[in-house]
């Protein structure tokens, strides 16, 4: 698994226990550094950082992207780990000009595969896929010429 596969697995753990404990993401990160000094562990891939602060900093943006995209379904209704895993990457699609939206999106799919429902897979593909698109409006026409 690489650096950034990982920093991202990281950051979702970091964003789904801030939401189950209604405590922002950024102290939740600041204890895991903690502890990780305590124990004399490296600290964090700095990415996991920027995605915790990234997405905690645009969460309302990201949050009206996916509505908009996850048609008949409230955030409060797809499971903690969907949604959570759908605002990195809707953040690496719209504020990550580095990381191909494809990227974003498989990243995305594999963590819910994992730890998710069996229909997670496809939502989070198809969410993260309308909105891709919605950016990048003849990026699915120029792929099928």
């Amino acid at each position: 698994m690489g650096a950034r596969t990982r920093a991202r697995r990281h950051a979702l753990d970091i964003l789904f226990q801030a939401e189950l404990r209604d405590v922002p993401p950024m102290d939740v990160l600041a204890e895991y550094r903690e502890r990780r000094q305590q124990s004399d562990q490296q600290d964090y891939n700095p990415y996991v950082v920027d995605i915790v602060s990234g997405t905690t900093q645009e969460r309302d943006r990201i949050d009206e992207h996916i509505t908009k995209a996850s048609i008949g379904w409230d955030l409060d209704r797809m499971p903690g780990v969907d949604r959570n895993a759908l605002r990195i990457g809707v953040w690496e699609i719209l504020w990550r000009s580095d990381i191909p939206d494809e990227v974003a999106i498989s990243e995305a799919v594999e963590s819910v595969k994992e730890l998710s429902t069996d229909e997670s897979p496809g939502f989070v593909n198809g969410v993260l896929a309308a909105i891709s698109a919605d950016r990048n409006p003849g990026a699915a026409a120029d792929e099928g010429e």
